[in-house]
């Protein structure tokens, strides 16, 4: 058994160590990574050939937490690991963007990478080793690879930047981001923050790189000591050079007339180009054309491709005819659902978003119970990306990757805007109608419409935009566009979403599809995204520039209050029984939880009224009696001795026959009490042994002279 082992030393002391050669050694490559008590088993297997008429990277990245890692058994009847989390499909996301631009574009086998948690304490966090651990596994592999490349997660915690922070440092940092790169280029950023610069930004990228610069060298020394430096051989395209030539002489002037058109209509456009193919295909003897199909359609994607780029790059020209710093045309409503909480709609150009706020109480909470997380959730956005958003005629089957991944952005964007201590659980549902780009910034900005037309208090608007880029030469000849079509994403070579408020970034997400991306680049994209953001902002502003002062008369009031946490059960009762009482009496929602070392009551209702006799239900039962106050009560039983009165909510007490009146009272007759009667009593004293209270109601009458 051949193990090699590679230790890097992070700056802070901790290591990582990866080994290969011990573990799952029938597998293209595996290797084990372990960081503390955190190891990740990361294996990849590539197909031999690739299926015939594969003309993509058909890459599969699954990342997986065993429960038993950290010593707990999954939920659910079967009480064994299920489809995977909201959180795994994030992370399987994060390592694929990383890892799929750096195959050879003429590799077409499938090749699958899993990443498994198999071991944690909950300190380290796996996340942020997953790309190591799978760039590893194929360094150690003989499967083609223009890297290899690293993730940290790079947090700012009291002003410093701390690579791979623990779980508990990342609670207190103000910004946080997940960087993928490789020795030379950095391809892949995502994180959020509490309205940060972009410099700071920046700043954070390039401590990030400089880190995983260090895991770079690693497997680069890994791959040698395993003698995995040659890859193997392969052959999965067949070209036709005389083919490729004739499709580009007679096709590129008209598709580049095509793209300097300023056409700003998304199928027309397609049409057009396509229109250009069939005309080619139609010169052609049938059987040829049948035969060359794909790569006919190969070819003209690439012509495509060129004249876009050229005629931005050399005529300053874009599909629509924007100029590179041009937003779409902008207009948004609110209020458009009656039946909701609130709602939006926000259009770009041809994306456009429909979106709705709920707002709901406790038990709308989302529970996460995942292998390492458990609690939660009292903020949820959901994203949906339905075919006909792009006019596909095909069914819808659930919720993708990456609807999950877009949603994900959305939500970190808007999360930090919201009230602090918040009573209500917030849902925001986006359904994309029409997409012709950056159809999650399109979210963020209807999330935020949405939730100010829900009388939601945010902190401030928060706006996206997502940049592209047109480069050649290492970068030495760019073009950064601002508010990106489909097309410029799909034949561009970044897509660079930022979200913010006019104050700072809230939330970002980059891909790099291009060696060579240097830092001024980077800095003019930032620059021009807030310039985007700040004309976006102006915007949505003029729909409605604050929100509303109150909540739709629909919508659920609840209030949220804190109570001694040794106070829970006396407002809970025996059984429930004072708590049931409450809500039976008053018509209001009560949830009770523990939350440090106090007790969150929640309190919900229709109206107002019934929230605010809860509350002096509630305060009652917390308050302490004082001796010598006068209470107001309510007779609650009548007997032969005296009366059983209520003077603060949940506590009671007999007031004796003898403390009625001054004047001697032989029958509970002679009093003219009865139950139900409101009369005032003063608290006299507490007996220390049993709690019984005495109370008094002749010590509130001037008391008679003496005959």
């Amino acid at each position: 058994m051949n193990v090699v082992t590679k230790t890097i030393t992070l700056g802070d002391g901790r290591e990582i160590t990866i080994e290969t050669g011990k573990l799952a050694k029938q597998a293209d490559g595996s290797v084990m990574v372990r960081m503390g008590n955190t190891m990740l088993l990361a294996t990849v297997c590539a197909a031999k050939d690739a299926v015939p008429g594969t003309d993509f990277m058909p890459l599969s990245v699954d990342y997986k937490e065993k429960f038993a890692a950290n010593g707990r058994f999954p939920g659910g009847f079967t009480r064994r690991e299920g489809r995977a989390s909201d959180y795994e499909i994030l992370v399987s996301r994060l390592v694929d963007r990383a890892l799929r631009p750096l195959f050879p574009d003429d590799f077409h086998a499938e090749t699958f990478v899993n990443v498994t948690l198999y071991s944690s304490d909950g300190v380290d966090m796996p996340d942020a080793l997953a790309g190591l651990a799978a760039s590893a596994a194929l360094a150690v592999s003989d499967i083609p690879f223009n890297g290899p490349i690293s993730e940290v997660r790079v947090a700012r915690i009291n002003g410093e930047f701390v690579v791979n922070p623990t779980f508990e440092q990342l609670t207190k940092a103000d910004m946080e981001i997940i960087v993928a790169a490789t020795l030379d280029n950095i391809m892949m950023v995502e994180g959020e923050m509490k309205e940060v610069s972009e410099d700071d930004l920046l700043n954070a990228m390039k401590v990030a790189h400089e880190a995983i610069k260090v895991h770079c060298q690693a497997q680069l020394d890994l791959m040698e000591a395993a003698g995995k430096s040659v890859k193997r051989t392969y052959c999965h395209e067949e070209n036709d050079e005389d083919l490729k030539k004739d499709i580009w002489a007679k096709t590129y002037d008209k598709a580049f007339a095509l793209a300097t058109s300023c056409n700003t209509d998304k199928h027309s456009r397609s049409e057009n180009f396509e229109a250009v193919k069939a005309e080619y295909i139609a010169g052609l003897e049938p059987e040829v054309a049948a035969e060359k199909k794909g790569l006919i359609s190969k070819y003209y994607h690439d012509v495509e491709k060129e004249a876009m780029r050229r005629s931005i790059l050399d005529e300053g020209k874009r599909l629509d005819g924007r100029k590179t710093t041009e937003i779409r045309p902008i207009w948004s409503e609110v209020d458009y659902l009656p039946g909701t909480h609130g709602s939006a709609v926000f259009t770009r150009g041809e994306t456009q978003s429909l979106t709705s706020v709920t707002l709901g109480t406790k038990s709308d909470e989302k529970l996460i119970d995942e292998a390492l997380v458990q609690g939660k959730e009292r903020f949820l956005l959901h994203y949906n990306f339905p075919p006909f958003s792009t006019g596909e005629a095909r069914a819808s089957r659930g919720t993708g990757r990456r609807e999950i991944g877009h949603g994900n952005l959305a939500y970190r964007a808007l999360k930090p805007m919201l009230p602090d201590n918040y009573p209500y659980v917030v849902r925001i549902i986006s359904d994309i109608l029409e997409s012709n780009g950056s159809s999650s910034m399109a979210t963020v900005c209807a999330g935020t419409l949405a939730l100010m037309d829900a009388g939601v208090q945010i902190k401030k608007p928060v706006t996206g935009i997502a940049m592209g880029l047109i480069s050649e030469n290492k970068g030495k000849n760019f073009a950064v566009l601002s508010d990106i079509l489909g097309d410029e994403d799909h034949l561009g070579d970044m897509d660079f979403k930022v979200t913010g408020t006019v104050d700072g970034i809230t939330a970002t997400q980059m891909d790099i599809k291009v060696d060579g991306l240097s830092y001024e680049i980077l800095e003019t994209a930032l620059r021009q995204a807030k310039e985007g953001r700040l004309h976006i902002m102006g915007k949505i502003l003029e729909t409605l520039s604050e929100p509303r002062a109150d909540l739709k008369p629909h919508a659920p009031r609840i209030v949220a209050m804190m109570i001694p946490k040794e106070m829970i059960g006396a407002v809970i009762g025996p059984g429930g029984k004072i708590i049931q009482a409450m809500q039976a009496e008053t018509g209001a929602t009560i949830s009770i939880e523990e939350v440090g070392e106090q007790g969150r009551v929640e309190i919900a209702a229709n109206n107002k009224t019934a929230i605010d006799a809860a509350i002096a239900r509630i305060k009652g039962i917390v308050s302490i009696p004082e001796i010598g106050e006068t209470y107001p009560s309510k007779v609650k039983s009548v007997m032969p001795y005296g009366a059983f009165v209520e003077f603060m909510p949940g506590k009671e007490g007999l007031l004796h026959i003898s403390e009625i009146d001054w004047k001697r009272i032989e029958t509970m007759d002679q009093a003219g009490i009865k139950e139900g009667d409101m009369i005032d009593v003063k608290l006299l004293d507490v007996d220390q042994k049993t709690g019984k209270y005495k109370l008094s109601r002749k010590a509130l009458m001037p008391r008679p002279p003496k005959e």
